[in-house]
C-alpha cells in the first residue's frame, strides 16, 4: 500500500513548473532553453581555484551559524563600499546562508506569526507566497502592472495594510520583469515602512546586472532605514555561482540573531568551502562580474529586437536589470498554453508568466542567460511558429 501520511502543508503547496523546466533543460539537449534563471557562464577562475585550495587545506568542517568571520567581514566591506549600507558589527548584523532562498525563508519565519500578513509583489519571485503560507501566515499581493513598467505605487500598498501587516517584500531588479525600482519609489516605501512600522525584506539578487541608464539603489542605505530593512543578496547571479549555494542577509541585529537561531535547525551554515570561495569572489572578481554583465547587455539587445518581430508577442516593458525578458502574449493564448505550444512545436523552453502570480498571466518569462547563437536560434523558431 502506498504511503498516504503526507502533511497537509505539502498537499497545499502550488504545483510549480520550475523543477520540471530545469529537468527538461538538463536532460533534453535538442531543446533551446530560455527557461532556468541561472547564468550559463562558469564561475570565475579565481573562485574555482579558491574552492580547490579550500578542499586541499581541509576546510571541510562546520562553520558558525552566522557564517565564517572572514566572509562576514568581506561582505560588510562590500556592503559599505558598493551599497552604502552601514554595518558596525558583521557578526551580529550579517548572516551567510545556503543561497538567498534560505535567507528569505528564515527571514519570513522570523518576522511572521500564524495569521499575520506579509505584502508580496504580483508578479514576483515564485517562492515568496508558498513560504509565507507554509508557516500559516497570510501573503497579501500588491499588484504590479506592465502599463506603468511594473513600478510600485505606495498609495495602493498603504490601502491594503492592516494591523496584522508585518512587512513587505520588494525585489529590485525584479524576477521576472527585470524592473529596477526608482529612487523616488524606494523613498516612498521607506516612509511607508516608518509610518506603518513594517520590516522591509529587500531581495537584491540581481544587484549588479543593470543596463542602460538604470541605477540600482539599496533601500537599506536610505536615512533611517538601518533598523527597518533586511537586505537579501546572493552569489548565484552576479558571480555565476548558483551551485555553490551561497547567499547572505544584512540588517537589524535582533533579526539576524533570530535567523541565526533558526539556522541551527535548517542547514546550520552554508558550505564551508563555498564561503572561502565567496571571499575571493568579493575581493577579486568584480572585473569578471562586469565582463558577464556586458555580455548579458548584448544578449538583452538581441532578444528584445528579435521579440519585437515575433507575431503574437509584445514587449510592453524593457527590462532594466536581471536577465529576463517578459513579453506579453497577444494571440489569445494563456501563459501555459503558449509555453506548452512553444516547447512542443518550436522546441523552445520558456516559463509561463502565471508561475509568478495572477498578474503574470498573459506573459512569458524568457531568460537571456544563454549564448547568443541559441538566442538567435530561439527567435527564429518563435517567428516561425507563433504565426
Amino acid at each position: 500500500m502506498p504511503y498516504s501520511g503526507l502533511s497537509k502543508r505539502i498537499a497545499e503547496l502550488p504545483k510549480s513548473q520550475i523543477a520540471k523546466i530545469i529537468k527538461i533543460a538538463e536532460e533534453d539537449k535538442s531543446i533551446i532553453s530560455l527557461g532556468p534563471g541561472e547564468p550559463d557562464f562558469p564561475a570565475p577562475k579565481a573562485v574555482k581555484a579558491a574552492l580547490k585550495k579550500a578542499v586541499d587545506n581541509d576546510f571541510t568542517h562546520y562553520s558558525p551559524a552566522s557564517g565564517r568571520k572572514e566572509l562576514l567581514e568581506a561582505i560588510a566591506k562590500k556592503l559599505r563600499k558598493e551599497n552604502k549600507i552601514k554595518v558596525e558589527n558583521p557578526e551580529k548584523e550579517i548572516i551567510a546562508t545556503a543561497g538567498s532562498s534560505e535567507a528569505i525563508m528564515m527571514a519570513i519565519m522570523s518576522t511572521v506569526d500564524v495569521g499575520e500578513e506579509l505584502l508580496i509583489p504580483n508578479p514576483g519571485f515564485l517562492t515568496y507566497r508558498p513560504t509565507v503560507e507554509l508557516i500559516e501566515g497570510n501573503p497579501i499581493d500588491y499588484k504590479l502592472s506592465s502599463e506603468d513598467g511594473f513600478q510600485i505605487h505606495t498609495e495602493e500598498i498603504s490601502k491594503i495594510c492592516t494591523e496584522k501587516t508585518q512587512g513587505i517584500i520588494i525585489n529590485s531588479p525584479s524576477n521576472p520583469t527585470g524592473t529596477v525600482l526608482k529612487k523616488k519609489v524606494l523613498e516612498e516605501i521607506a516612509s511607508l515602512a516608518i509610518e506603518k512600522n513594517l520590516i522591509i525584506l529587500s531581495d537584491e539578487a540581481y544587484e549588479h546586472l543593470i543596463y542602460g541608464d538604470a541605477k540600482h539603489l539599496s533601500i537599506g542605505s536610505l536615512n533611517g532605514m538601518q533598523d527597518k530593512v533586511l537586505t537579501l543578496m546572493t552569489f548565484s547571479k552576479s558571480f555565476a555561482m548558483p551551485g555553490f549555494r551561497l547567499g547572505y542577509a544584512a540588517g537589524p541585529s535582533e533579526l539576524i540573531t533570530a535567523m541565526q537561531r533558526f539556522h541551527v535547525y535548517t542547514t546550520l551554515s552554508p558550505n564551508t568551502m563555498s564561503q572561502i570561495a565567496g571571499i575571493t569572489a568579493l575581493e577579486k572578481c568584480r572585473k569578471d562580474v562586469e565582463r558577464m554583465r556586458k555580455e548579458y547587455a548584448k544578449r538583452r539587445k538581441v532578444i528584445l529586437e528579435g521579440l519585437r518581430e515575433v507575431e503574437g508577442l509584445e514587449i510592453e516593458v524593457e527590462p532594466e536589470g536581471a536577465f529576463y525578458a517578459f513579453p506579453k502574449i497577444t494571440n489569445g493564448m494563456s501563459s501555459m498554453q503558449a509555453a506548452e505550444f512553444l516547447l512542443e512545436k518550436a522546441r523552445v523552453l520558456t516559463v509561463p508568466g502565471n508561475e509568478f502570480g495572477t498578474q503574470g498571466e498573459g506573459f512569458l518569462r524568457m531568460s537571456y542567460a544563454t549564448a547568443l547563437p541559441k538566442i538567435n536560434q530561439a527567435i527564429g523558431q518563435l517567428k516561425k511558429f507563433m504565426k
